[in-house]
């Protein structure tokens, strides 16, 4: 008698089919579909959900289900978005019983999704099971099959700690971030103290060279204009900052019930931190653009701006909005602006001293003692130079470093360290899908670029995987060049935000510290990262060093020699120029022969491939043949610009156009040809590289419908190294 209820109640968790969509075999009624068709509607469905247009991706995914092959690797990823599409379009009976079908996936990593995912649609799932534990228990002496299933049963409920959940209950926990980066104290604390250093040594070479009796009254007053101007700029640069956002991005202030109604969780958190820090609520500014983005301004904290455009709440969800402003807020609560406007009025002070220390010169005279003092003053001058460019690197080891103590403010904060990691890969995928629905860059990521919560240059990796990503974990093989490669390290040094793989890295740790599964598997990925050829990473890496600024380099090297043929007394100028012209001719051709390898036989690649290579350079050009359509001017291209964005079926990436007419070639191109390419299909053949951002330097463009469009990267390296040569055996003779 006990058996029947409980044989009745094993569909509901997932023992019985979820409806038509959830089946494991085509639909009799429709016919198999091809790979072509299935791939089109995987694709399309995949976009739709992302796309928030759930209604659209539950039809492409449920005929994919209907009609796709089962075993098919890409099956089980269909029905996991199934289960989020029909969430999403509010049929949330029946995203829970698919969901609870995929319990018992033969793949282990559909069950734990499944396990997780069930967590967030049905909360308590604990006392479901305790009623269906009731009668098993009854019945389990009667037939073997019942103990199984009640063991099914309480394998499927995630414990507090399980691995499998994708945020802490609560917010508040206490994160180690031992490993991730530098004390925040320490970074700020060294940073300004030597800056200040550089500072105090030069006005103290100042002093040893004029003496007392003789103050550079001129530089005093400019120490102090430099000083009152940076004061008046930090003060009134927050309302300086209000009229720029309203003339040039439309941006309208909204109450804290605004961003409520678009994101309850986000509004909770600043109403939360705002009370635990004791902080005024910032004015809250919303941008009419679709790309994502988010970003923070002041004098001080509480006269704060927290800055997002509408993009962030299009392709976020909520609790992924929520990260976003709690990483801001985090800005807000270390006095970020404060100390970065400190910083750069100390490397401001060094420029103007090294500005003032190369003009002083004209003006000591020709005696005995001003030879002497121009002596030590452009010394001095050099030393002012040299501090000036380290003061950059410095602010922007500062600036990296906060943005690590803002995702982990966001991560103690808001318990979801997961919530940020799938936010800043988001938001680099609404960058990428934005660019491919508008021909001209968004004036908001350009203007915007250094105060974003992401780089939106280097948006295109991340954004590109995620678009087509059957699983994280192809979504992290992306992240091996940020984590693994020597030129990413280097390219860093230049950047205001760490690289995207560190940061996701970083909030994985926080995630395993609150006992939860980190949303893309790192470990994975350095563990692959380990498996690398070594040699081929860093063996000649200091050699590919030496090579990108070869032209350089042999330019500095005969300058010297230079230096020393006029100290010997030569009086020939060709003769003393030679050397440095030839140098940076010989420098330029080798760096050239590196950089342009032959293509005739170029592979055919696609896109994702060609950013998951963690060995890719900016030096060492990879010959690649792409084909897509065209569908839009460079992020740096606006109205004239030369460089064009191409797309295929996995991602989109820049081609870089040079004429065989040099500058004014490339505007006249921009000017009146590259447009007509957008919506062409085309083929390209290029050299592919990778700093910060991808791109392509084009060799070729075929297009069908349209012309071929060749251009001349090579071509002019080439012609300047040899003219660099030339005219360095010319000049001696033409001088003499």
């Amino acid at each position: 008698m006990n058996l029947l209820p409980t044989l009745s109640a094993a569909p509901a968790i997932g023992l019985d089919t979820a409806g038509s969509a959830a089946t494991d075999a085509p639909t009799a009624d429709l016919p198999q579909l091809s790979a072509e068709e299935a791939l089109d509607l995987f694709n399309r469905g995949n976009h739709a959900l992302k796309t928030k247009r759930f209604a659209e991706a539950v039809e492409h995914l449920e005929t994919y289900c209907r009609s796709a092959n089962p075993h098919h690797k890409d099956f089980a990823q269909a029905q996991m978005w199934l289960v989020k599409a029909y969430n999403g379009n509010g049929q949330t009976e029946t995203a829970i019983a698919l969901c609870r079908r995929l319990l018992h996936h033969e793949k282990e990593f559909v069950q734990l999704w499944a396990r997780q995912y069930l967590n967030t649609l049905a909360p308590e799932p604990e006392a479901e099971a305790t009623q269906l534990e009731a009668p098993l228990a009854n019945a389990a002496s009667l037939h073997p099959k019942i103990q199984n299933l009640k063991s099914k049963i309480s394998n499927t409920q995630p414990s507090a700690l399980s691995p499998t959940k994708t945020r802490a209950p609560r917010g508040g926990v206490s994160l180690v971030m031992k490993g991730v980066a530098s004390s925040l104290a320490l970074a700020s604390g060294m940073t300004i103290t030597l800056l200040f250093g550089m500072v105090f040594a030069l006005c103290m070479a100042l002093l040893f060279l004029h003496g007392s009796d003789n103050p550079t009254a001129g530089l005093g007053l400019a120490l102090v204009a430099t000083l009152l101007f940076n004061a008046i700029v930090f003060f009134l640069s927050p309302l300086i900052m209000d009229v720029v956002q309203g003339w040039l991005y439309g941006t309208r202030w909204v109450s804290l019930s605004d961003i409520e109604r678009r994101s309850p969780e986000a509004g909770r958190v600043i109403r939360t931190v705002c009370q635990q820090k004791k902080l005024a609520q910032p004015r809250l500014g919303l941008i009419p653009d679709d790309n994502p983005t988010a970003f923070t301004y002041g004098s001080l904290p509480n006269t704060a701006r927290v800055v997002v455009s509408q993009g962030l709440f299009k392709y976020l969800d909520d609790d992924e909005v929520a990260t976003v402003y709690a990483h801001e807020l985090g800005h807000v609560v270390h006095w970020d602006f404060a100390v970065m406007t400190l910083a750069a009025t100390l490397v401001q002070i060094t420029y103007l001293l090294y500005v003032y220390l190369r003009e002083a010169q004209d003006w000591l005279g020709d005696s005995e003692m001003a030879r002497r003092l121009k002596l030590g003053t452009r010394s001095v001058a050099i030393a002012a130079y040299v501090f000036y460019v380290l003061g950059e690197y410095l602010v922007l080891y500062l600036s990296r470093t906060r943005e690590y103590y803002a995702d982990h403010f966001a991560a103690e904060v808001t318990g979801n360290p997961n919530g940020l990691s799938r936010a800043l890969v988001k938001i680099a995928y609404g960058i990428v899908e934005e660019g491919q629905h508008n021909p001209q860059p968004s004036k908001v990521l350009q203007g915007t670029r250094t105060l974003g919560i992401a780089d939106s240059n280097s948006a295109g990796f991340t954004g590109t995987a995620y678009r087509v990503a059957a699983s994280p974990v192809q979504v992290g093989r992306v992240f091996l060049w940020d984590m693994f490669n020597p030129w990413a390290a280097w390219m860093e040094l230049n950047s205001t935000h760490p690289l995207t793989g560190k940061r996701v890295r970083a909030l994985s740790t926080y995630a395993e510290q609150l006992g939860l599964g980190a949303e893309f598997d790192m470990a994975q990925v350095v563990r692959e990262g380990r498996g690398l050829n070594k040699t081929r990473l860093y063996g000649n890496f200091v050699l590919d060093v030496l090579l990108y600024w070869a032209d350089w380099i042999g330019f500095g090297l005969g300058l010297l020699v230079a230096i020393a043929l006029y100290q010997s007394g030569a009086s020939n100028l060709g003769a003393i120029a030679a050397p440095a012209l030839l140098g940076g001719g010989i420098g330029l051709l080798f760096k050239t022969f590196v950089m342009y390898p032959d293509f005739n036989r170029a592979p055919a690649m696609d896109i994702l491939t060609l950013m998951s290579d963690p060995y890719a350079s900016p030096l060492r050009g990879r010959p690649v043949k792409l084909s897509g359509e065209i569908i839009g001017k460079g992020d740096s291209g606006y109205a004239y610009g030369s460089e064009i964005k191409l797309q295929d079926p996995t991602g989109m990436i820049l081609l870089r156009y040079s004429s065989r007419f040099g500058p004014l070639g490339n505007f006249l191109f921009g000017a009146s040809q590259a447009e007509s390419f957008i919506h062409q299909s085309v083929s390209a053949v290029g050299w592919f590289r990778r700093g910060m951002m991808p791109w392509v330097d084009l060799i070729r463009l075929d297009c069908p419908a349209k012309w071929t469009v060749r251009s001349y990267h090579r071509f002019w390296n080439l012609l300047f190294g040899a003219l660099l040569i030339g005219l360095a055996f010319v000049l001696p003779s033409v001088l003499a």
